[in-house]
């Protein structure tokens, strides 16, 4: 339950764009888009309609439209001189005293008896004829059958041509080529890492001044790997390798050369070193190569061969028989540990670049340039932020800007203020507030109990870094969370480490003390301190007993490397050495909490109090109520721990 910083790893060993757009092709030998529009079988098919339905939509009758009704009346009336009735559709078309024209329809059967002897009578004459023939139709009723069959072979042919297009094509590569002007990302849009931007321009500068570097025999780096802690910008930096290179530029990600077929991952290597070539001085970036640089053999049975192939053919074209030169290949990676030794020499990548967690004046720049886009309020202090936010790579900070964004709008303020970025760290850190969980009232005292004892220790111990805040409100999977801000340090004391650990069995010794028993609150404190005492005797030589020897930490077997032979690197009496230090260390600080907590009962209390009232408390009051609880005590030798004046 509470934020207990990780131990630190073992130092490593030194040492907005658019992709342009390339010419597609829809087989061998012919060009996308050189048959017919998309557009053209609808505009036909839509013509042939019109044609169909003109005669309907625009008859060829002229005149006044008259009912059956009328039309009797006129005959009668003899106003009807003639007319003309067409057999099969009994429309009739005829002329009326004066010239006029008009047209009706009758009934089948016209004209009956009665109808004849009506038009006899008034001297009507009328004559039928036969419906003109459409050709149109008559045609279309012969051709249809035929046009259905050509234009299925054709559909046919077309789909076997782009299967074939496509197999034939899958083993060119995906690489993306990017335009002399695109991206616009530059070195000045990177804040901070200055050692970083020095090495990589020196390969921008010899692909744009080749000459500058010959003169004096130099020779620019083949290859240059980006290592560094996810979120640190490496393919930010890539991107600002393209923009500010002016040469060409090919991006592509270790995964797209890896396929279902045999070899198709080698051919895609080739074709991108061919394409490389066509450019002249080009540089090509690969991201995640741990995916296709893995050690090889590194397998049950063999390895991955798809995989391997694919190497061998990078390692070939990097600096095999037929040299490359005028090609400088840019990868990154957060996994330079399992990459393949063949691929990390001199000739290939020569240099290893580390892009490390930002430090203070880094993560300043970093919260710069991403808070410039944004309405910032007069309270916000961002030199303050960045020393609050130690260990966050430069994601981390974008993130917390843009929390802090969020969180201002969801109050409704038009600006972002510093409590915006105040909730963002929290959430960020300790994770969102878990509001519909809701704790009894026992569960909640013994929460506070918990974290209060986190809290004392962390103001009490000497080496503990500074307590920021401490609260019983359930935030991510904790119940309540006891926040320190680790100080800006690059190597880490055993005192330091003792006090941590004492630090996280304090939430238990706190609960022991107080209620008499136990509860399963404790277990991420204790497999916190159980990990950082078996790193101190199995890693760090801080242990006595054991002396200065370090073993590897447990580390998950790759792809069956070394699976018979991962056992442990030490004897059965080691290990039961090794054993009784961490166990000893663990109950050393055990006992050193319970008897600093005796000691500073009162000040648990008070602080449980305040907790169990406000729900959170900031670190300078938690320092308050010691000393407090303190001044309150009777004054004996020895009542007040160092730290506390």
């Amino acid at each position: 339950m509470s934020n207990l910083p990780p131990p630190p790893p073992p130092p490593p060993p030194g040492r907005g764009q658019q992709p342009g757009q390339q010419p597609p092709s829809g087989g061998k030998g012919r060009p996308l888009g050189a048959g017919w529009p998309r557009w053209t079988i609808p505009v036909l098919l839509a013509v042939l309609v019109g044609t169909l339905l003109l005669n309907q939509v625009w008859p060829s009758d002229s005149g006044d439209k008259l009912s059956y009704t009328e039309f009797t009346t006129a005959v009668a009336n003899d106003e009807v001189v003639k007319f003309t009735l067409t057999n099969g559709s009994n429309s009739i078309s005829g002329e009326l005293e004066g010239g006029g024209k008009f047209t009706t329809t009758v009934r089948d059967g016209f004209p009956s008896e009665s109808e004849l002897a009506l038009l006899t009578a008034h001297n009507v004459d009328w004559t039928t004829k036969e419906p003109d023939s459409n050709w149109l139709l008559s045609w279309v009723g012969l051709l249809l059958p035929f046009v259905l069959i050509i234009g299925f072979l054709v559909w046919m042919n077309k789909r076997a041509q782009g299967q074939m297009g496509n197999v034939m094509s899958i083993g060119r590569s995906r690489a993306k080529a990017y335009q002399a002007d695109k991206p616009s990302t530059t070195f000045a849009d990177i804040a901070g890492y200055d050692g970083v931007k020095q090495e990589i321009t020196e390969v921008v500068d010899f692909l744009r001044m080749p000459e500058r570097f010959r003169e004096i025999g130099a020779r620019v780096p083949k290859g240059m790997l980006l290592v560094g802690p996810p979120g640190t910008g490496k393919t930010l930096f890539a991107r600002a390798v393209a923009g500010e290179a002016g040469v060409g530029f090919l991006s592509v990600t270790g995964s797209d050369f890896m396929e279902m077929f045999v070899g198709v991952g080698a051919s895609r290597v080739r074709d991108l070193f061919a394409q490389a070539r066509k450019l002249g001085r080009a540089i090509i970036f690969i991201d995640e190569i741990d995916s296709i640089g893995r050690k090889r053999g590194a397998g049950l049975g063999g390895g991955h061969d798809e995989r391997e192939q694919t190497l061998n053919q990078m390692l070939a074209e990097m600096d095999g028989f037929e040299t490359s030169e005028g090609i400088v290949i840019l990868a990154a990676t957060n996994r330079p540990d399992i990459l393949d030794p063949a691929l990390l020499r001199p000739g290939r990548f020569d240099r290893q670049i580390v892009v490390p967690l930002p430090e203070n004046d880094e993560r300043l720049a970093i919260l710069k340039v991403h808070s410039r886009d944004k309405r910032m309020g007069p309270d916000v202090d961002l030199e303050v932020m960045s020393k609050a936010t130690p260990g966050m790579s430069g994601a981390d900070l974008a993130n917390l800007v843009n929390e802090a964004a969020l969180f201002a709008v969801r109050r409704g303020s038009k600006q972002i203020e510093r409590i915006d970025f105040e909730n963002a760290r929290d959430r960020v850190v300790m994770g969102a507030r878990r509001e519909s969980l809701v704790l009894t009232a026992e569960e909640r005292r013994a929460t506070a109990i918990h974290e209060g004892g986190h809290a004392i220790l962390t103001v009490v111990l000497p080496n503990c870094d500074p307590l920021h805040k401490v609260t019983i409100l359930p935030r991510g999977m904790a119940l309540g969370v006891t926040w320190s801000l680790p100080e800006e340090r690059h190597t880490y004391s055993k005192e330091y480490f003792d006090d941590l650990i004492c630090k996280a069995m304090g939430g238990r010794v706190a609960e022991k003390i107080v209620f008499g028993h136990l509860n399963s609150g404790a277990a991420n404190d204790l497999e916190q301190a159980t990990s950082i005492a078996r790193r101190m005797v199995r890693e760090w030589g801080m242990s006595e007993a054991v002396g200065p020897m370090a073993w590897s930490g447990s580390q998950q077997v790759f792809l069956g490397e070394d699976l018979m032979t991962q056992g442990r690197e030490y004897s059965d009496d080691t290990a039961r050495l090794v054993d009784g230090e961490i166990s000893r260390i663990l109950h050393e600080q055990e006992a050193r909490a319970t008897e600093v907590l005796q000691k500073h009962r009162p000040a648990l209390e008070r602080v449980a109090e305040a907790l169990l009232e406000r729900e959170t408390i900031d670190g300078a009051e938690v320092a308050q109520l010691v000393h407090a609880s303190l001044d309150d005590a009777p004054a004996t030798e020895d009542s007040r721990p160092a730290s506390v004046e």
